[in-house]
Order: C-alpha cells, then sequence, then structure tokens
C-alpha cells in the first residue's frame, strides 16, 4: 500500500514540476541557416469605450541571435493615432525585482499598416522586432515583469502587465507576467 501511495505522489509531483513544450509556430533549418518562432502570445488586453488594444509577444531565434517579436493591434471606430518605431525605438521592461530590462528595436521604420474590416472598425497592426541586450537572458528568467514601456518614434506609452488575466478575444487564461521565465529557454 505504501509503494502504491508513493508512486502516485511521485507521480503527481513530476506532472506538476513538468515543463511545458516549446510549440514553434515556424522552425526552419536550410542551407540559408536556422529560424525559429514561438507562438504568438497575448500580453495585453484592453477593451474599453468601443476601443480595442491586443500586444502579443512571440520570441525567435534567426541563426543563434535571439530576439522578440512584438505586434500591437488596435481597433477602434474612431481615430487611431499611429505610433511608429524607428532605429531609437526602444522596450523597457521593469522587473519585480526592480530592474529595467531594455530591448533595442531593429533599424527597420514600420508605421504599422491600417485595415477597415466589413463592420466599420478601423485595425491598425504594428509589428517590430527587438533585440536583447546582452547579459538580460538572467534577469529576465529570475524575476517576473510588472511594467512594459514602450518608446514609439514620437511617443512613449506604459502598459501594466498583469500576472493572469482572461482574454475577452480568446477566452483563454494568460499569465503575462511570467512569460520570459517559461519561454526564454524555447530560444537558448
Amino acid at each position: 500500500m505504501k509503494q502504491a501511495v508513493l508512486i502516485l505522489f511521485f507521480l503527481m509531483t513530476n506532472h506538476l514540476f513538468a515543463q511545458k513544450p516549446c510549440e514553434y509556430s515556424t522552425n526552419i533549418t536550410d542551407s540559408i541557416g536556422t529560424y525559429k518562432l514561438t507562438k504568438e502570445y497575448m500580453i495585453y488586453e484592453k477593451n474599453f469605450a468601443g476601443n480595442t488594444n491586443y500586444i502579443f509577444y512571440a520570441l525567435a531565434l534567426t541563426d543563434g541571435t535571439p530576439s522578440l517579436n512584438l505586434q500591437l493591434i488596435q481597433k477602434s471606430k474612431d481615430f487611431l493615432k499611429a505610433n511608429c518605431f524607428d532605429k531609437n525605438s526602444k522596450l523597457f521592461l521593469q522587473l519585480n525585482n526592480g530592474k529595467i530590462i531594455t530591448l533595442l528595436h531593429i533599424d527597420q521604420e514600420n508605421c504599422g499598416s491600417m485595415i477597415r474590416d466589413d463592420k466599420g472598425f478601423d485595425n491598425r497592426v504594428l509589428t517590430g522586432t527587438f533585440m536583447f541586450m546582452k547579459g538580460s537572458f538572467e534577469d529576465l528568467k529570475s524575476s517576473p515583469v510588472n511594467l512594459m514601456r514602450i518608446k514609439y518614434l514620437t511617443d512613449l506609452e506604459d502598459y501594466v502587465i498583469k500576472k493572469e488575466f482572461q482574454s475577452e478575444l480568446t477566452n483563454q487564461v494568460y499569465e503575462p507576467e511570467s512569460y520570459f521565465i517559461k519561454y526564454l529557454k524555447c530560444i537558448e
């Protein structure tokens, strides 16, 4: 009887502490090089007064160089202000331990694209690729993120990163605060 209880205990403990395997939307190796991209993960969602904002992350590894792909989607029937990324754009992540991690945007200007849907909503989609600074992985893997600041071409915006939320869009539960703790291993 004791052996059965111990076996059950070890199986349950192993299941609780098992790491989630990495899921890639793209995983290519060819004569040009290698490219891995994790599935997109919702980090931020805000629905207020007919305006909706979503932010998604995906981690990429291009020939051994890690980066963070950020996608910002805005939806509204009102005017949508255009924010742009340029070579001076940055992404700042404030960790729970007080440290601030800076990611630099690649040297490519992008102001996104505007798409009008069949319900009369304007949708602005802005994507950017940010490079990790040397030595930032260890801090990101050890402490949750509580605030994200994006420096655009002409503006600066702060986003509070929640520990957990249930998306109104997908009805899934997301844990954005611990995103890097869980998924940085996928591009190391």
